[in-house]
């Protein structure tokens, strides 16, 4: 991502802190909650790697295009898994949002994390934007009502974690589609 390094520092944090929960997460004795922490987590790590700045680290012009194969095929098993619910709904559009910002990143004219001159296509990015903008905004109520859970549940299990957890990251992906 282009811009100051403060931020691009605390999205790394903030994403990679949201992944390592999320691996956490997968050790839950619910089998729905260990499979949604697995994309999460895939997804946290990947925002995590994307959001380091470009002062301290770029890329080779091959990493762009990896990114985009991982998550197009996560784009696909979260396509697959929407059968079973809407929530993996919400993975696909993660994936797809990191698709996107992978080969705009790959078609800039540095091939590091970005230039200031193409930010991809600015239809998709409007589209993109404003699903993240109504997603962080629906998450933060949603998140307000809910109880915590009772001494006997885990950090795996804790559904308030779970939510903000997600918070975390529709506020983390809001923030690097801006920074396109």
């Amino acid at each position: 991502m282009h811009g100051p390094a403060s931020p691009g520092w605390l999205l790394v944090a903030l994403c990679g802190i949201t992944g390592a929960y999320c691996l956490l997460r997968m050790r839950s004795t619910v089998e729905e909650q260990r499979r949604a922490a697995g994309g999460e987590a895939l997804m946290g790590f990947g925002m995590a790697a994307m959001a380091v700045p470009a002062a301290v680290f770029t890329p080779p012009a091959w990493t762009w295009p990896a990114y985009a194969a991982v998550f197009a095929a996560a784009a696909l098993h979260a396509l697959w898994s929407a059968r079973a619910g809407g929530h993996h709904l919400h993975h696909l559009m993660g994936a797809v949002a990191m698709v996107y910002m992978s080969l705009v990143m790959a078609a800039a004219p540095e091939a590091g994390h970005g230039g200031h001159g193409d930010a991809g296509v600015p239809l998709l990015t409007g589209v993109l934007l404003a699903y993240f903008t109504a997603y962080v905004l629906l998450s933060g109520v949603r998140l307000v009502p809910v109880t915590a859970g009772g001494p006997g549940v885990g950090w795996g299990d804790r559904p308030e974690l779970a939510r903000a957890c997600r918070l975390s990251m529709g506020i983390a992906m809001l923030t690097m589609l801006l920074t396109l």
